[in-house]
C-alpha cells in the first residue's frame, strides 16, 4: 500500500488519487479467500504464495482508472470546465474499463495450465494456482464495479470554503488536490523521450515486429520439447536423521528389542551414492541386557 501510494504521488503529485488503490488492495485480498474456503483449499504456505505474487497486479487496473480519470479532469479544467464532472469521470472509466477487465483475465487465464498438473507437483502448486486466479478473477471483477464506484465516490474538484482558512486549504489540498498536466511532470517528460522513439519505430513497422516475435516462438519451440515432465527438483540431503519415539512404559529390555530389529530393517536398504563413498562408521557395542 505504501509503495501504490508513492508511485502515485510521485508520477501525479495528487493525494487523492492514491486513495481508490489504497483501499482495493486489502479488499480484494480478502475476498479472495470466500471462493478458497468454498473449495476447501486451507491457507497455507502455497495458497498465500498466490496472493503475494498476484499482490502487485491486483490494483494495475485501479491505477490505470485513476490516472485516466486524472488527465480527463485536467482537460476538464482546462477547457473551462465545460459539461457535468461526472459525466466526465465516468466517460473516462468507460474508456478504460474493458481494456483493464480482460487484461486482468488474460494474467489469471496464464496460470490455468498448473492445473494440468498431477501427483507431487499439482498437491503442490494447485492451491498456488488456485488462489492466484481467483484473486486475478475478483480483480478483474471489481475494475468495473467497486473502483469507479470508490472513484466517482471520493473525488472531488471544488475546494473547501470555510474557516479557519488554513484548515480549509490543508484539507483542500489533501482531499482535492491540483491537477497538473503530464507534460510538466519531469519524470512524465523523461519518460515520454525514451518511449516515443520506440513506439514510432514499432508502429511504422509492424510486419517487421510481428514477423520477429513469431520467429521468436518457432525459436523456443525445440526447447519446449526437451522440458520433459518432472518439475520437482531432485533432493539429496546425504543423511537421515532417524529418531524413534516409543509410548512411555516400555522396559529396557523391550526397547533393546525394538531398536535392534529396526537398526537391522535400516540396514537392509542399500546405501546411496554420496554415503558409500564414505568410510562406514563403526558400528555401536550392543546394549547390555539386564538380568531379569
Amino acid at each position: 500500500m505504501i509503495i501504490r501510494s508513492l508511485v502515485i504521488l510521485l508520477f501525479l503529485w495528487h493525494v487523492p488519487s492514491a486513495i481508490v488503490p489504497i483501499l482495493t488492495i486489502p479488499i480484494r485480498v480478502l475476498l479472495a479467500f470466500i471462493p478458497l474456503s468454498f473449495l476447501g483449499v486451507t491457507v497455507n504456505i502455497m495458497s498465500i504464495a498466490g496472493i503475494a505474487i498476484s499482490i502487485g497486479v491486483l490494483v494495475d487496473g485501479a491505477i490505470v482508472e485513476v490516472e485516466n480519470a486524472y488527465n480527463k479532469i485536467h482537460l476538464w479544467q482546462e477547457g473551462g470546465k465545460k459539461g457535468d464532472i461526472h459525466e466526465i469521470r465516468l466517460e473516462a472509466l468507460k474508456e478504460v474499463g474493458p481494456s483493464v477487465f480482460f487484461s486482468l483475465l488474460v494474467i489469471a487465464v496464464a496460470f490455468l495450465p498448473i492445473f494440468a498438473l498431477v501427483d507431487q507437483e499439482g498437491r503442490l502448486f494447485k492451491p498456488l494456482a488456485y488462489s492466484k486466479n481467483l484473486a486475478m478473477a475478483l480483480a478483474a471483477i471489481l475494475a468495473i464495479t467497486l473502483d469507479p464506484a470508490m472513484r466517482m465516490l471520493f473525488v472531488r474538484v471544488d475546494p473547501f470554503r470555510f474557516r479557519p482558512r488554513w484548515l480549509a486549504r490543508v484539507l483542500t489540498s489533501l482531499a482535492v488536490g491540483t491537477y497538473h498536466a503530464e507534460e510538466r511532470h519531469p519524470i512524465s517528460r523523461t519518460i515520454f523521450r525514451i518511449y516515443e522513439p520506440v513506439c514510432r519505430f514499432v508502429l511504422g513497422r509492424p510486419k517487421t515486429i510481428v514477423l520477429g516475435a513469431v520467429a521468436i516462438v518457432a525459436v523456443s519451440v525445440p526447447f519446449y520439447f526437451k522440458l520433459g515432465r518432472e518439475f520437482m527438483p531432485p533432493l539429496n540431503e546425504g543423511t537421515i536423521l532417524y529418531m524413534p519415539t516409543t509410548l512411555p512404559g516400555l522396559s529396557v529390555a523391550a526397547a533393546a528389542d525394538l531398536l535392534e530389529s529396526q537398526g537391522q530393517g535400516l540396514a537392509a536398504f542399500p546405501r546411496s551414492s554420496a554415503s558409500s563413498a564414505r568410510p562406514a562408521a563403526p558400528r555401536p557395542p550392543p546394549i547390555p541386557r539386564p538380568s531379569r
